[in-house]
């Protein structure tokens, strides 16, 4: 009997043992693969920059305010001329 009982006590600590182990290992994995998920999860609500404005609109919007201030009189025939030339190189 004593050995009977000493080999189901063996085997019981075994058991635990291996329980524990696999417990230990899981629990490891499951944080391993939060941390992984969670960069994702806080870099899906960044929103991208808006691209810059095209330079072509640019230039038609200064040649447009250049218009308009030499239909104004405040840029002589001249000075038009002279930012005109400028703004298109």
């Amino acid at each position: 009997m004593p050995g009977l009982l000493r080999g189901v006590a063996r085997t019981a600590v075994i058991a635990g043992t291996a329980t524990s182990v696999s417990n230990r290992v899981s629990r490891r994995q499951a944080n391993r693969w939060a941390e992984q998920e969670q960069p994702q999860q806080y870099a899906e609500p960044v929103a991208a920059a808006a691209p810059p404005p095209a330079p072509q609109d640019d230039l038609v919007t200064k040649l447009t305010q250049l218009g308009e201030l030499h239909d104004k009189g405040v840029l002589t025939d001249e000075e038009f001329a002279a930012q005109k030339a400028k703004l298109l190189g």
